[in-house]
């Protein structure tokens, strides 16, 4: 243990180390140049780290992906549009895989999104040791990572054979009451977390000042209709922020499917498929060819973002 702290300790000094030198580097550099070359170049050096992080990280691996979405197995020979065939043409993956991770996209967005704004304006009536207590109750389970929230969750919902002793947590209590077991993985279930999402709509909500409520209230406006003609337009941008984001998560979701089903139960979504070609198949083309599309449906959600921030930016 102690080794493994003091590598972590020399690993953080040297990189902290390694961007001072870099940037002194940087700086030295444009104050030798002549003139006024020095102050005008600087702002370029400095940003020059992070753009090729990105170009190397980020621009590279998702030129060399759609490319190897053109080859084969091992992104020797080009094949085409074979992949992309093969994926389409399959039941399995459209009726499956894509149907899934549609269903994701459409419900849980918005599911998050409603409960995160019904808690939140719940908590906002709150006193402030209640409202303090709510955010500490809602903050503690974010200590636990997504793999290990769904390793407890599926043991809460494993399942043993008739007459053998259920582990589960849902099955245990069900025989208490003489009730079969029920293969809860195989049943088509949403399992949402919104709670973090109403810390963040809280902060909005209570960004909504206090003066135009009153006056909505002295005009005869019910709560409802401050919730819904107040309220919810002046943190209308909040809401979308917060949409696009769990949107984006849930598109690319793989480990609370990895962790539960592996997939299986008909609960395949395109980043666990993506899993599973390289690892089970090889397949390297046809995985390439998952992250394309997934870059393709996500690029106009990501327009329509920058879009927005640029609305808001403007009013």
């Amino acid at each position: 243990m102690l080794i493994k702290i003091l590598t972590a300790v020399i690993t953080v000094a040297a990189g902290i180390a390694a961007a001072f030198v870099l940037y002194w580097v940087l700086n030295q550099f444009s104050e030798h140049l002549p003139g006024s070359w020095g102050r005008r170049i600087q702002p370029y050096l400095f940003i020059l780290p992070a753009l090729a992080a990105i170009v190397v990280f980020t621009v590279y691996p998702a030129i060399l992906t759609v490319i190897n979405s053109f080859k084969d197995n091992f992104s020797r020979n080009w094949i085409g549009l074979a992949n992309y065939r093969a994926l389409f043409g399959s039941s399995t993956f459209v009726r499956g895989t894509l149907f899934n991770t549609l269903l994701w996209i459409l419900i849980v967005p918005a599911a998050c999104v409603i409960m995160g704004l019904a808690v939140a304006v719940l908590a906002d009536r709150l006193g402030p040791r209640g409202e303090k207590t709510t955010k500490t109750v809602i903050f503690l389970p974010m200590a636990v990572s997504l793999v290990g929230a769904a390793t407890v969750w599926r043991f809460i919902y494993a399942s043993e054979p008739k007459g053998s002793t259920q582990i589960g947590l849902l099955n245990a209590i069900g025989s208490i009451f003489h009730k079969g077991p029920v293969a809860w993985l195989d049943t088509s279930t949403f399992h949402l977390n919104s709670l973090l999402l109403m810390v963040i709509l809280l902060a909005a909500v209570k960004s909504v000042p206090a003066d135009t409520i009153e006056a909505a209230r002295m005009d005869g406006a019910s709560e409802r209709q401050i919730f819904a003609r107040v309220v919810v337009p002046q943190i209308r941008g909040t809401i979308i922020t917060v949409f696009i984001t769990v949107l984006i998560t849930v598109m690319k979701i793989f480990d609370v499917v990895y962790v539960t089903t592996a997939g299986e139960f008909n609960t395949d979504v395109l980043g666990n498929q993506f899993w599973t070609q390289i690892s089970t198949y090889f397949n390297y083309g046809a995985a390439s060819a998952i992250v394309v599309i997934l870059m393709i449906a996500i690029i106009p959600v990501m327009w329509y973002q920058v879009k927005h921030f640029q609305s808001e930016e403007a009013t």
